[in-house]
């Protein structure tokens, strides 16, 4: 799977690892009921990689399910209408070439299930309670047991059940990172007591494992493992060391957490149905599960009593429903205090519909734990999820009268949806003007919601979206509009193709702009921003982020933003005059790796990854760069020279000319440069090092220099038949023959070739520098040092030999800087910052890691897999919804997901901030003071007529950095006079600017107001 690994599957890979990648693709997958929910599924479960998937249904398309299945077409609904596993199948199947995808229709009876006998997991997508109470016995009594899954989504009401049997290994438990440290001590007792360096918490949690390695003094402990008890944040307790067997601790140590494999044991869903094990997503509903679960039950009598789900908004069956709810919880004294009347109507009310944002939520969630069942790895749902969005349902409900005006069906691919949210929402969402930044993953994931939803489809309405990147093969994973024959094709504009297929009706307008201050003026103005209704992230930097926030915010706009990372989520609605927005939280500031440990100190592999990376900005982008910038100025070199033969230095001449006298020509001598390079970064420097501190350095306290974290380094001796010298060889080489523009053949490349022209290298031989090696972790990199005469003297005399053997040609004084790409397989950037990074790894005694690790580290690769993606994306639809009706705070819901626990964690979102201007007076960051400006204005009368608008004593006026009236300052009191536009400049076709304005406040102290937006005169 290398090849399908590092192409397709990569940034999965990080989430989930080859060994879960492995198990995965021998696993074969069986999913019943191609509604929205199991379609999502099937999806989700493609993208990831598994053997094959057999979608199953015996069900025909009707238009109805153009409401949730994104994979159906009018055609498919057309003369009774095809079956809908075989109407799927193909595009399904072009989802991911590397998994085989089957339809069936065969019936799933108690005499047919021998057909799941090949599959280890098998899916229910809203099936009969009967039905999944016999196949799920089936599953159980099967040897070897297969895995069981099933799920529904009725209406507002969506549910998951999983058993995996009676004794499930999971591998690893959570999506994080093992816990590492340093060791400061261990005390040799019973039990031994270990604690950090200074300064440093170790982040454990009792009950957990830790091996131990480096240890000096007490070397028993290296290799073995132990479990923690902890004690404070800087100590834990672990098993005796007061044995013979373990000498005292003299120094240093690293522990690191063992993830241990642990064993969950699944109930049937016969007895989960009795006493069901219920986790909590909405915090704001506590009760809700077991509630729904309840009702529930209900509905599945109901159904097996009348043949048939409620019909929609019909008050005679939701009693019907409330009477069965009844005597199921009169029946179970575990669900007797279970039963809410109001839940159980709405069940009844919508549970004929099918919402479609939630079949995306929930298919996410469910496809993830059908990934669990098949790898082992992460938490499986322990056992049931239940989640509904009744917040948008109409308040008050509808009464008996008007029900058939509210959800009147209309017989077309939204009528499911009209059950949900009834028909004015379902026209206020075909009129929205929605403005969608980003076409990636969460970006396609929400404009096939869109389409589900009909957003923007009416004439008043209209989809917006922009994105200037390309397609990439590594995008196909989870980015499903995308197909290979889309590769190197704009995001938006194949996104805009592709979700258009799914719903002809929709009105999307595809840009391919960055939206930034570059395009405030041009594309994206402020009247741009006025004409939307609501405006969604699908981002993956902070920096674009914050970016819309302060748009949206300065246009009163709605926000929905979103993100993932592995196997969590989040979600956050900004409603403007109502909540916080993405700005208010700031995240932590990231902790910087001191200067001399990545210079001389390394501790961890992330330190010789960052070493690395610098390595190659230096050497291929900035310097190459600095040199033909340098030459672009000076023209000719004998100029230059002359210059410095006059003791004149040009910025940058003495790096400019040592790049010109060291310039390689042919290939030979970029294989010798890169051959003299290993010599000096991984035998010279380290040499260098111990020169300077040897093995015995000792602190002023009498301690050893080389203890923990320091480690010492080991210098390496190049060896052509060692794999990783070779690997940086050839790509330095080829990285130094690209910036020189030399040229090289596949035969220059070969081992062979390169093994004879690095015999004849004449490598220098090791002197120690003498310099001075910064030891100090607070200390900054140092700035750059004045030229000394020597090195003047010295570049000059090189310059001067360079010139009279050397017949300078213009191309000599040109280089092509590399850009760092990490994505291209065949530019040798990564291969040079993994060999690179892993040489020193080797150096300093660090475990090394694979290229793909190194990818992600220096990439700043997101970890990303579909099922978050689309559990996320769902989530955020269902914000939306809530947006377009104009709801109340309480309504909304942020959210935090980590599928790999499970959590889903639903929240009321934080209320915007208020600030106290004056007693009595408070404002958010959403108000903006607005004063209608003319070209005669002044002032004074500016001031007045922000004192008569708002009733506060204006006492000073800013704008930006300009101070327009200060009365302290001399002169300004004049300025009252004066026309207010002669201080504050218009700029371009800008209608407005914002205006600081400080007021009088109580105790004659200036207090500021929001800001003043003066608006230009037409």
């Amino acid at each position: 799977m290398t090849e399908i690994d590092d192409s397709l599957y990569s940034r999965q890979r990080y989430v989930l690892g080859d060994s879960a990648m492995l198990r995965m693709a021998r696993c074969n997958v069986f999913i019943s009921g191609m509604t929205g929910l199991g379609v999502e599924t099937a999806k989700n479960v493609i993208l990831a990689g598994v053997r094959s998937v057999t979608v199953h249904d015996t069900q025909t398309a009707c238009v109805s399910d153009l409401a949730t299945n994104f994979f159906l077409r009018h055609e498919d609904t057309l003369n009774g209408g095809s079956n809908r596993a075989s109407a799927c199948l193909p595009r399904l199947a072009e989802l991911n070439p590397y998994v085989s995808v089957v339809s069936s229709s065969s019936p799933l009876t108690g005499d047919s299930l021998s057909q799941l006998d090949d599959f280890q997991c098998v899916i229910l997508v809203d099936a009969t309670h009967s039905l999944s109470l016999l196949v799920d016995e089936y599953c159980r009594n099967h040897s070897p047991p297969i895995k069981f899954i099933c799920g529904s989504v009725r209406g507002v009401f969506g549910s998951v059940f999983c058993d995996f049997g009676d004794s499930f290994e999971v591998a690893d438990y959570n999506d994080e990172e093992p816990v590492e440290g340093f060791v400061g001590g261990i005390t040799k007792a019973n039990p031994g007591v270990v604690s950090c360096l200074e300064n440093q918490i170790h982040g454990l949690e009792s009950g957990m494992h830790v091996r131990f390695s480096e240890v000096n003094g007490m070397t028993a402990l290296n290799g073995n493992c132990y479990e923690v008890k902890v004690l404070s944040p800087r100590e834990f307790r672990i098993g005796d060391t007061s044995g013979e067997e373990f000498a005292s601790h003299a120094h240093g140590g690293i522990f690191r957490q063992v993830k241990m494999p642990q064993t969950v044991n699944f109930e049937s869903l016969e007895k989960q149905l009795c006493k069901p094990d219920c986790i909590i997503p909405d915090f704001c509903k506590p009760e809700a599960s077991t509630q729904i679960h309840v009702a529930m039950l209900a509905l599945e009598q109901f159904r097996a009593d009348n043949g048939a789900l409620p019909k929609a908004w019909c008050q005679d069956d939701s009693d019907k429903l409330v009477e069965c709810a009844a005597r199921v919880s009169s029946s179970n004294s575990d669900l007797a205090a279970c039963l809410n009347e109001d839940v159980v109507r709405d069940l009844s009310y919508t549970s004929s519909g099918c919402f479609a944002p939630l079949c995306a939520s929930l298919g996410g969630f469910l496809a993830q734990e059908v990934l669990k069942s098949v790898s082992g790895k992460f938490m499986p749902l322990k056992q049931l999820l239940y989640i509904d969005t009744r917040e948008v349902l109409p308040q008050p409900r509808p009464t008996k009268d008007l029900a058939s005006e509210y959800c009147q069906p209309r017989a077309d691919r939204y009528d499911p949806l009209r059950v949900c949210v009834g028909n004015k929402v379902v026209d206020k969402l075909s009129n929205l003007r929605l403005f969608m930044v980003g076409c990636g993953a969460i970006g396609c994931e929400m404009l096939k919601n869109y389409a589900m939803l009909g957003v923007g489809h009416a004439s008043q309405g209209l989809i917006t979206i922009t994105d200037n990147d390309l397609i990439e093969k590594s995008n196909l994973n989870r980015q499903f509009l995308f197909r290979p024959r889309h590769i190197q094709k704009p995001k938006s504009t194949t996104a805009a193709a592709s979700v258009t297929e799914i719903n002809p009706d929709l009105r999307i307008d595809a840009h391919q702009e960055k939206v930034g201050p570059q395009t405030e003026k041009t594309h994206y103005p402020d009247d741009f921003f006025q004409r939307q209704d609501v405006c969604v992230n699908a981002l993956d930097n902070v920096e674009a982020r914050r970016y819309m926030d302060s748009r949206c915010v300065g246009n009163a706009k709605a926000l929905l933003e979103s993100g993932t990372l592995g196997a969590k989520g989040h979600i956050q609605v900004i409603v403007p005059h109502m909540t916080e927005s993405y700005s208010s939280q700031a995240d932590p500031p990231s902790k910087d790796v001191p200067y001399c440990t990545l210079k001389s100190f390394p501790a961890s592999i992330e330190h010789t990854i960052q070493w690395a990376r610098d390595k190659f900005e230096t050497a291929f982008t900035q310097k190459p760069g600095m040199f033909s910038r340098f030459w672009q100025v000076n023209k000719s070199p004998d100029d230059v020279l002359k210059v410095l033969l006059n003791n004149s230095i040009p910025e940058n001449a003495l790096p400019a000319t040592r790049l010109l006298c060291n310039r390689p020509s042919t290939w030979s001598q970029c294989a010798a440069q890169a051959r003299i390079k290993f010599e000096k970064l991984f035998n010279h420097q380290p040499r260098d090092l111990l020169s300077a501190f040897p093995l015995d350095t000792t602190m002023t306290d009498g301690t050893l220099f080389w203890q923990s974290p320091k480690r010492p380094p080991t210098p390496l001796n190049f060896d052509v038949e060692n794999e990783l010298h070779m690997q940086f060889v050839t790509s330095y080489a080829c990285l130094r023959a690209n910036v020189c523009a030399v040229s090289y053949s596949t035969e220059d490349l070969e081992s062979a070739s390169l093994h004879s022209l690095l015999k004849e290298v004449s490598v220098p031989e090791f002197r120690p520098s003498g310099k001075k090696i910064e030891t100090d972790e607070k200390a900054a990199a140092p700035a750059e040092t004045d030229v000394t005469e020597d090195a003047i003297e010295k570049s000059t005399s090189n310059l001067a030999s360079f010139l009279r053997k050397v017949d300078i040609k213009p191309d000599m004084l040109r280089m092509c800087p590399e850009a760092f790409e990490k994505d291209d397989d065949s530019n040798h950037h990564i291969d040079f910052i993994t060999a690179t990074s892993n040489l020193r790894a080797e150096v300093y005694s660090i475990a090394p890691v694979d290229r793909l690790k190194t990818k992600l580290i220096a990439g700043r690769i997101v970890p990303a897999i579909a099922t978050t993606t689309a559990a996320v994306a769902g989530l955020v639809t269902i914000e939306l919804v809530k947006v377009a009706m104009g709801l109340e705070m309480s309504s909304y819901r942020n959210g935090f997901l980590n599928l790999a626990i499970p959590a889903i964690i639903l929240s009321e979102p934080a209320a915007a901030l208020r600030n106290q201007v004056m007693p009595g007076v408070y404002t958010t960051l959403w108000d903006k003071w607005e004063i209608q400006g003319s070209s005669t204005m002044t002032l004074q009368e500016l001031m007045s007529q922000v004192k008569a608008k708002f009733g506060l004593e204006p006492t000073m006026l800013v704008h930006g950095v300009k101070m327009v009236y200060v009365p302290v300052m001399p002169g300004h009191k004049k300025r009252l006079t004066q026309p207010v536009e002669k201080y504050v400049k218009r700029s371009g076709d800008d209608e407005y600017t914002d205006l600081t304005v400080a007021f009088c406040g109580p105790d004659q102290e200036d207090v500021t107001g929001p800001p003043v937006r003066y608006v230009f005169h037409a």
